[in-house]
């Protein structure tokens, strides 16, 4: 009986290959929505190119918070970003690997734009 089992589960993962269920791109441009509460783009744009959040009078002057870019830095340094605390960026406390899905995400949607235009 155990050997049809197992048989069977051979079979099954050579017939249908891969069980992830979702694509490494797809688990990144969820992560990149909704990494801990507040996603990405409300501030860096659908695309990481920044964006502007708010438009305000402060002290009769006018005055903007802006999302930077994120979508053409390093790995090195996205990673040392989204480790420090900075002024009106949330900190998500982000693994790693997390990190760089997020990073993987945006150099992948940055090639799709280019090779559009």
């Amino acid at each position: 009986m155990k050997s049809i089992v197992i048989v069977s589960i051979l079979l099954a993962s050579l017939l249908f290959g891969d069980t992830d269920f979702i694509t490494p791109f797809e688990y990144a441009s969820q992560l990149y929505k909704n990494p801990r509460g507040i996603g990405c783009e409300h501030c860096h744009g659908d695309n990481g190119e920044g964006r502007l959040v708010a438009s305000y009078i402060h002290k009769g002057k006018h005055r903007e918070f802006r999302g930077p870019p994120i979508n053409k830095i390093s790995l090195k340094i996205f990673y040392e970003a989204l480790n420090v605390s900075k002024k009106g960026m949330p900190r998500y406390y982000l693994t790693f690997k997390e990190i760089q899905a997020l990073h993987f995400f945006l150099q992948e949607k940055n090639k799709v734009d280019n090779d559009g235009e």
